[in-house]
């Protein structure tokens, strides 16, 4: 019996030595079926001549290696057509969006400008405050404005600004970068709240199969899983 297993152990490190000399190229279903059939031929070749192997059992190893095959040609075809839905689904995604405003996280953004002529935001309150302020600052760090929102209830909330203008209607202030501070009484002195701003999509970068999308704006770009909003 010794001889037996050891005959045995002999194929099963070759079959085991080929295919892994084999190119990698192969899927894993050609390799599974390859591996399948070297099993089958070895097993003919080594069973014993004084009581062969029934042709049923054989025939019906044959069988379930051909079901196993279908059920894995199956899986690539619909894993295809989830992958193509996918992108699809993205691109259709990142047609709606081009246009769009979106709120992303950061302080900073173009207000005068003709694609930008006022500022949208938000910020979120985990609980409610007695008194919430924004201050606005222009490029320089000098503060230009404040506005002041008194008592708000906990919750997301939104906020615009837009520049004063003189007699004349000027601006009172250049068009260029502002960056907005929310800041919330609690214990008695003002704390930073996170906040988003909102940005105009020039344009959106679809990435493999639709994962990985990025939206492009004039204040640069960002991972779709960034936008916390679209629309204003």
């Amino acid at each position: 019996m010794s001889n037996v297993n050891g005959v045995n152990q002999n194929i099963f490190e070759q079959i085991n030595t080929t295919n892994q000399s084999s190119s990698t190229a192969k899927s894993q279903t050609e390799e599974d079926s390859d591996m399948f059939m070297r099993l089958m031929i070895a097993q003919l070749q080594n069973q014993d001549p004084s009581s062969p192997a029934d042709t049923s059992d054989f025939m019906q190893q044959i069988a379930t290696m051909s079901q196993v095959e279908s059920i894995n040609q199956l899986n690539s075809s619909v894993n295809e057509m989830s992958q193509s839905m996918l992108s699809s689904q993205a691109a259709l995604q990142a047609s709606a969006m081009v246009g769009q405003s979106v709120y992303i996280p950061g302080d900073t953004v173009e207000v005068g400008t003709a694609s930008s002529p006022y500022a949208h935001g938000s910020f979120n309150l985990g609980t409610s405050s007695s008194d919430v302020r924004i201050k606005v600052y222009n490029s320089s760090g000098s503060l230009v404005d404040t506005m002041q929102l008194g008592a708000v209830s906990q919750g997301e909330h939104e906020f615009a600004w837009q520049m004063q203008f003189d007699e004349d209607g000027n601006p009172e202030h250049p068009p260029g970068d502002y960056t907005f501070t929310v800041e919330r009484i609690e214990d008695e002195e003002y704390k930073a709240v996170d906040t988003n701003m909102a940005y105009r999509v020039n344009s959106v970068t679809l990435g493999e199969n639709g994962i990985g999308m990025k939206v492009n704006t004039n204040a640069g770009t960002f991972d779709a899983s960034d936008v916390k909003q679209i629309g204003v």
